[in-house]
Formats: structure tokens, C-alpha cells, sequence
């Protein structure tokens, strides 16, 4: 057999983790209401599909956006031909506009410094090459992404560095943890280039504040690091506080705006990963320009392109559109983490993402990872859920999961609840509070009580504020 690279044979891409291998579970087994009534649930998926409708009608409204309409058709050779690396002009200044709607107007974008790339995995990669030799480190607050380890090393040779972010603290970065982190980062000698950072968090699921955020400023401009801002789920804030951008946070410090860099996507704030729109946007003219060239490699396609610009230049729709989303979001949030909370599972308190930081850490035999491990494959093969482990996220306490909860429809949340609530009370009642500490009067009082609270939702003063107790999804179609 001829022999391959090393890269290609590696494990760089980091499949061998229990984070891929619950997709792989589920691809093998897909849950649908009819047909696989006993498969499992994708839980490890942070999609929003809560928005679906909403975009639908502005799809059917506005033929014009695509080519493929008699309306949109004499667009199409234009669009078809050649399209430099630079990206069309009514895109970039269409995603300048939307990442400024979504920072509240506080900041403007240059649409000249906006570099494409095929979804937020390329442009981290985009970053990584432009920042960092191979053997050199980024600087990583924990719990973070699992695929950084791909998109950032891979293909890089660019080491990870944790900073360790404890529990105790709410998982919140801080000076002397970031100050360890690169001490031990020295002492492995490892050249630090940068510091990367998740905001809002995934997989909490919390924002940093602004004293925070220019506590980061302020260190990385002392090492003379650059600062990658991961700002993907941007508005995916669906209640106070509201989303503090770095690009707001430079304006307010003093630091060499040259170190800054943003990373920003459509696959999480619209729910669009399907076409691969990834953003880096650089306040350093260098990085820019080696971007752009990179960017050859995994460029967005012009018909993407001509759809997101028409779609994004429309002023009603993308201030309806931020707002939409919020709701859902806050509906869906506070809906799942309730029904939780009904059988005493706890979450990290938390005002955007895609999903919730589950502790179970009262459900573990003992507080070790093989616990959480042997935890995590009852869940997947028994409860048929896929959800993932905090160690996958590179969490340095056991026993806390990620779930994912806007990437469904309200029947199977409902099955996935129902679900979690059978294996609690036969498993682990301890948890459950006491004045439902009875299994026959537990299971009445929710069954009455989600009835209840779903009742109350479903009428009309429930659908009226963004702030009812409880959320309703639009008609989306679950991921099967």
C-alpha cells in the first residue's frame, strides 16, 4: 500500500472523542416520530431552527433573491462568472451592516476589512495560519469547542493552551488564571502568540462583561499577544445583559488595535451552516491582506453571496429577524431549563448560545472522568440522547454536559424531556426535591404542571412578550 502524509493518518482531526462519536451514534440511529421512535435525539447539535418560518415567508416574499426565480434570473450570468477572493461589494458591506445591528449600532464595521471563508471552522484556521508558526501556542479558556483542536491545530501544527476556568468561579476567565496559563506555557517552551477567546461561550453559554473583557485587553496588550474574539453567537443574547463586543471593549482601553481579530459566522446567529458563511475581520491591515489571499481556499459561493446581501440589505427583515430570534430563543431556554428543573437537574446560569451547561455532577458515582464517561454512554445507549460530556469540551470538572435544545421541534423536545425525566426518577431520585420526593405524586405533579405551563403558553397573552414564562417554537422541522 503506498503510504500517505502524516497528516492525513493522524488523529489531528479529533474524531476519537466521545463528542463526535455521539453524532456518530445518532447518524446510526436518528430519532423521527414515526418511523424511529426509539432512535436517538441529537442533543450535541448547536443549530437554531427556531427561526425557520420567519425566514421562509421573506423567501417567499422576495423571489428576487434567488436566481433561480423569473424574478431573479437576470442576475444569474453576473453572478455565475468569476468572483475575486475580495467577495462581492453589496455582501461585505451587507455583513457589516448585520454585524453592527447585532452590537446594538454601538460599533461600526469596515465592509474593506471583511475577509470570507467557508464557515467559522476555515476562518479559525484562516486566523491560526496568519498568527501563529507551527509549535507555537494560542492561549484557550476552558470549557471550549471541541473542534478547535481541529481547526486550530490540524492542519496548523499550532499548539492549544487550557485556561483553566473553574465552577467555583461560574467558569468566568480571569487574570490569574490567564497568567498561569501562559507561565506554564513558558515553562514547555511554547512561544504564546495569542489568545482566543468564546463570546458569547459556547459551551456555557454565558457572555464576558465589560470589566472582563478589558481585564483580556489589557493582558494581551502587556505580552504583546494578539486576541482572537470568537463572536459567533453574537445574537444568539436573548436577555440581559446584553452582548459586549471586543470591537466596542478597543475603543474604551488603550491597546495596539493591531493584536485584534474577529471571528464571526451566520451558521449560529441565523442558522445558516449549511452555507458556509464564515467571517474574519482584522484590525490589522497585514492580516487582511494575507486573509483575503487564503481565503481562495474556501471561499463562499456567489450565489450565497447575491441571497445573503439581498436578504441582509433589507432593513424591516433584519431588525425583525434579530428580534424573532431572541424571543424563540428566550421561550425555548426558559422552557427546557425549567422542565429540568422539575426533577432536580441544575444548569449554569446562562443568556445566549444554543444550549445549556447541565450539571449532573449529583448523578456521578464518584467525581472522576471515567464516571462521567461511563455516565455519558448510559445516556447515549439507553436514554438514546445525544448530549455531550464536559470532558470533550476539555472541562477540567466532571460531570457536566452540554445540551443543545434549539435545533428541534417542540414534539421532540418533549420526547427528549420525557425522556430524561423516566431515567432520573428510576435512577436517581435523590435529586429530585423533596416535596416531589414520591415517584406516583412526581409524575402527576409534572405531568400536570407541564400541561399547565404548556396551556398557559399557548395562548395568546403567553405569545405576546418576549418575557412569558414559557416558550413557543415556530414550525421547524426537526434534524433527522
Amino acid at each position: 500500500m503506498v503510504s500517505m502524509s502524516k497528516i492525513a493518518t493522524g488523529n489531528g482531526h479529533g474524531e476519537n472523542s466521545p463528542y463526535f462519536d455521539g453524532w456518530k451514534a445518532y447518524e446510526t440511529n436518528p430519532f423521527h416520530p414515526i418511523d424511529r421512535p426509539d432512535g436517538v435525539i441529537q442533543m450535541g447539535l448547536a443549530e437554531n431552527q427556531l427561526c425557520f418560518e420567519f425566514i421562509k415567508k421573506w423567501l417567499m416574499e422576495h423571489p428576487e433573491a434567488s436566481l433561480c426565480t423569473a424574478e431573479g434570473v437576470n442576475r444569474f450570468k453576473e453572478t455565475a462568472l468569476f468572483q475575486d477572493y475580495h467577495g462581492m461589494p453589496e455582501f461585505r458591506q451587507a455583513v457589516a451592516k448585520f454585524m453592527g445591528k447585532v452590537r446594538g449600532d454601538r460599533v461600526k464595521f469596515d465592509p474593506d476589512r471583511i475577509v470570507m471563508s467557508g464557515g467559522a471552522t476555515g476562518a479559525h484556521e484562516m486566523v491560526a495560519f496568519c498568527l501563529a508558526d507551527p509549535g507555537e501556542a494560542l492561549l484557550v479558556p476552558t470549557p471550549y469547542y471541541p473542534g478547535f483542536d481541529r481547526d486550530l491545530r490540524w492542519r496548523t501544527g499550532v499548539e492549544l493552551v487550557p485556561v483553566i476556568c473553574e465552577s467555583s468561579h461560574n467558569f468566568q476567565i480571569t487574570r490569574t488564571a490567564m497568567e498561569a496559563a501562559y507561565e506554564k506555557a513558558q515553562e514547555a517552551n511554547l512561544k504564546v502568540k495569542g489568545l482566543l477567546i468564546t463570546n458569547p461561550s459556547n459551551p456555557l453559554g454565558t457572555i464576558m462583561d465589560r470589566e472582563t473583557l478589558k481585564s483580556i485587553v489589557k493582558f494581551i496588550n502587556e505580552k504583546n499577544i494578539h486576541l482572537i474574539g470568537d463572536e459567533i453567537y453574537a445574537a444568539t443574547v436573548f436577555k440581559d445583559p446584553e452582548f459586549v463586543s471586543i470591537s466596542e471593549v478597543i475603543q474604551e482601553v488603550e491597546c495596539n488595535h493591531d493584536l485584534i481579530h474577529i471571528v464571526y459566522s451566520l451558521s449560529k446567529d441565523m442558522g445558516f451552516p449549511g452555507f458556509r458563511v464564515g467571517i474574519v475581520y482584522s484590525y490589522n491591515d497585514a492580516v487582511v491582506n494575507c486573509a483575503r489571499k487564503m481565503s481562495s481556499y474556501g471561499l463562499v459561493s456567489s450565489q450565497t453571496q447575491h441571497l445573503i446581501a439581498t436578504m441582509l440589505n433589507d432593513d424591516d427583515f433584519l431588525h425583525n429577524f434579530i428580534m424573532e430570534s431572541k424571543e424563540q430563543l428566550f421561550k425555548r431556554h426558559k422552557y427546557f431549563t425549567w422542565s429540568l428543573s422539575q426533577v432536580g437537574i441544575g444548569s449554569l446560569k446562562s443568556n445566549g448560545g444554543l444550549f445549556i451547561w447541565m450539571d449532573l455532577r449529583k448523578l456521578l458515582k464518584e467525581k472522576t472522568f471515567d464516571a462521567e464517561m461511563d455516565l455519558w454512554r448510559v445516556i447515549i445507549n439507553e436514554v438514546k440522547l445525544n448530549v455531550s460530556p464536559g470532558s470533550s469540551f476539555h472541562c477540567h470538572e466532571p460531570g457536566w454536559f452540554r445540551v443543545c435544545f434549539a435545533n428541534m421541534e417542540d414534539n421532540t423536545m418533549e420526547v427528549a424531556l420525557s425522556r430524561i425525566r423516566s431515567f432520573i426518577l428510576k435512577n436517581n431520585e435523590s435529586i429530585v426535591p423533596r416535596k416531589l420526593c414520591r415517584r406516583s405524586s412526581l409524575k402527576l405533579s409534572l405531568s400536570r404542571s407541564l400541561s399547565r405551563r404548556m396551556d398557559d403558553f399557548m395562548s395568546p397573552a403567553g405569545i405576546m412578550s418576549p418575557h412569558s414564562p414559557l416558550p413557543q417554537s415556530p414550525l421547524v422541522r426537526a434534524r433527522t
